[in-house]
């Protein structure tokens, strides 16, 4: 039988319900209208089943725009155990310019404020004025979650795996919606990407900042050329 001391479970139950909360569609982000480029994919062909949607994803979660945003994530979560603010000021500062396009900015920093407006409205904390200190430019997606989670204490693994399950869930729900396919498959993608998160997730925890880059070229030129498609359901 196996026993969980009393002291353990406020604390864990505390980081599961932010983390359930703050990373949940329900959460005032606006993440469903966006796709990274997933829509310009699916009307080109790149993406027209569940099979070529889930290794679309594989190569953005694990070698393009996911494992940057999580290496920013791992930073932003790190820095704010530093006395000074140089740390959180370099990884908000290269988080918003990685971008590889104007919607994909647009993408993380409209999330990033808004993640951050409503977190302060219900969840505030110390690190939301030690970020705003630090950074008065836009903040990305990543550097905000990752830092707000180290602010309420939450353990790093737990939140990053949080953020990719988050991140990996929204692009697939569009592309359900693109293709369209339908629930299930939907979730045997989730499920089949279970390894790929992992990885991804272990790899950025031990990647130094001033070696964060992205190896998705395609994904990269899918939300340049989403600015122009003639008809779009989605904002990038």
């Amino acid at each position: 039988m196996v026993t969980v001391a009393m002291t353990d479970r406020p604390a864990n139950s505390a980081a599961l319900y932010r983390l359930m909360a703050w990373l949940s569609p329900s959460y005032p982000v606006g993440a469903f209208s966006y796709s990274s480029g997933i829509e310009w994919a699916v009307e080109t062909g790149d993406i027209k089943d569940a099979a070529s949607l889930k290794r679309w994803l594989a190569v953005v979660i694990g070698e393009g725009g996911g494992f940057c945003d999580a290496v920013f994530f791992v930073h932003a979560y790190r820095s704010l155990a530093d006395s000074g603010d140089d740390a959180l000021r370099a990884v908000a500062e290269l988080a918003a310019a990685f971008a590889p396009s104007k919607e994909r900015h647009l993408e993380t920093t409209a999330q990033g404020a808004a993640f951050i407006a409503a977190t302060k409205a219900a969840w505030p904390c110390d690190a939301l004025e030690r970020l705003a200190a630090a950074w008065d430019g836009p903040v990305a997606y990543p550097v905000a979650v990752g830092a707000i989670a180290a602010g309420h204490g939450i353990a790093l693994e737990a939140a990053l795996h949080a953020y990719l399950h988050a991140v990996t869930a929204n692009l697939i729900s569009a592309g359900v919606r693109l293709i369209p396919l339908g629930q299930s498959d939907g979730q045997r993608v989730l499920a089949a990407l279970e390894p790929v998160v992992e990885a991804t997730a272990l790899k950025a925890l031990a990647t130094p900042l001033d070696q964060v880059g992205s190896a998705a070229f395609r994904a990269d030129l899918a939300s340049l050329l989403h600015e122009t498609q003639y008809t779009r359901l989605f904002r990038s």
